[in-house]
């Protein structure tokens, strides 16, 4: 059997594609901490399984296409909180983010079109972008300049007439960078001079540090036409696995292209639309101690990577993820020597390697991205393990 051309030319998940590894070396009896992905271990709000337990019709049925009225309806008073205007009918209820990337790709992008993404980037946009037929053209940022990618000659250099969109992350997705004010009405100027549509991608909007504001591309009202924000409530409620998530903009005719395959994949779980309302009308009081756990968790992280010879990495700024160059040639290798061949006292650790974060070739193969998602105590072993077998596979 001969698989499409357009399926042979992805790979599989940088990500996880060393889930078989870890498996096999938990299986064995070692103790691993999961610094790889970013699954939070806040409990999720318990107002999501009330709803849910709640839930007393006769029959499950399906939901509409755009996705229910009271879901849509409480996004639509969440944004407004966050002064972006989105009506319910601006609002498209998606199978969690991915979904939404997926299917705003599949509506924007023709063979061989462009999106113009800063990289290192989260690797399932390449995924999504290479599924419609499109590919990256990447802005090219590097640890030593703290992965900093908002300059307008950076990003008008790499337009071309291929260019269908420009993709960001903010706060961001490996690297915890996130985008003033200033820059993103400079995006938006230049989005709106080429006529290009920005994808922002928001579903870290809370968890901005240093006492930084988070400003939503949404809030730019004169860009209001070019403008896609996607949400969900994985992070933000720590909610991974209720699978839903976003789509708003004022542009109705996007809107109405996304419709059509919205329509042809029929709808989003109901039940789990009905738990995720609930989340959206927890009152905002609720992100208060879930930032500042998460700015702790972040200062923890950075302390103890300053303790490792060699090390770059900038503290970010945003979101859970902290991009590094690490002291070795190549961060997949010392993964699997993490994995398969050392540990200390029972107990190794797992980053995500981030040369798949990388469209250019040759790029990202020394560093990793972690994830701050774990407990203190959990986050400092598993930093100081990490520390360890660089040691041990520096003198292999």
């Amino acid at each position: 059997m001969n698989l499409s051309d357009r399926n042979q030319l992805m790979g599989f998940s940088p990500i996880r594609k060393f889930n078989k590894y870890a498996n096999a070396a938990e299986k064995a009896g070692k103790k691993i901490y999961h610094l790889n992905i970013g699954q939070p271990d806040i409990k999720t709000p318990t107002s999501y399984f009330d709803a849910i337990k709640g839930f007393n019709q006769e029959v499950l049925a399906y939901a509409s296409s755009e996705g229910n009225p009271d879901l849509r309806e409480a996004i639509s008073n969440y944004f407004k909180r966050v002064d972006v205007d989105f009506t319910p009918d601006d609002i498209l209820i998606t199978n969690g983010g991915s979904e939404a990337l997926m299917l705003l790709f599949l509506t924007l992008l023709n063979d061989g079109d462009e999106v113009i993404m800063a990289e290192p980037y989260y690797t399932n946009y390449l995924t999504f972008i290479q599924a419609a037929g499109g590919s990256i053209r990447p802005i090219t940022t590097t640890a030593e300049d703290g992965y900093h990618y908002a300059d307008r000659d950076k990003i008008e250099a790499c337009i071309t007439d291929k260019t269908k969109v420009i993709a960001l992350v903010s706060p961001g997705n490996p690297t915890g960078s996130v985008l003033t004010k200033d820059e993103i009405k400079m995006i938006c100027d230049v989005a709106v001079e080429h006529d290009l549509i920005i994808m922002a991608d928001e579903v870290y909007r809370e968890f901005v540090y240093d006492g930084k504001e988070m400003t939503s591309f949404g809030q730019v009202k004169e860009a209001a036409n070019n403008v896609v924000v996607i949400d969900s409530v994985s992070k933000r409620f720590s909610a991974c696995g209720a699978r839903i998530g976003c789509i708003g903009t004022k542009n109705a005719e996007i809107m109405s292209g996304l419709m059509k395959f919205a329509q042809g994949r029929l709808c989003c779980p109901t039940i789990d639309q009905v738990g995720a309302t609930a989340l959206y009308n927890l009152d905002p009081s609720y992100f208060g101690p879930i930032k500042a756990e998460y700015d702790h968790r972040r200062n923890v992280a950075y302390e103890e990577l300053q303790k490792i010879d060699g090390i770059v990495c900038a503290k970010p700024s945003g979101a859970f993820y902290i991009s590094c160059k690490l002291p070795v040639d190549n961060a997949e290798d010392l993964l699997m020597f993490l994995l398969t061949e050392w540990d200390d006292n029972g107990e190794t650790v797992m980053f995500a390697p981030e040369e798949g974060f990388y469209v250019t070739p040759g790029l990202g193969k020394s560093e990793c991205r972690l994830a701050y998602v774990l407990c203190e105590e959990d986050l400092r072993k598993g930093i100081q393990l990490l520390n360890k077998g660089i040691q041990a596979y520096l003198n292999k």
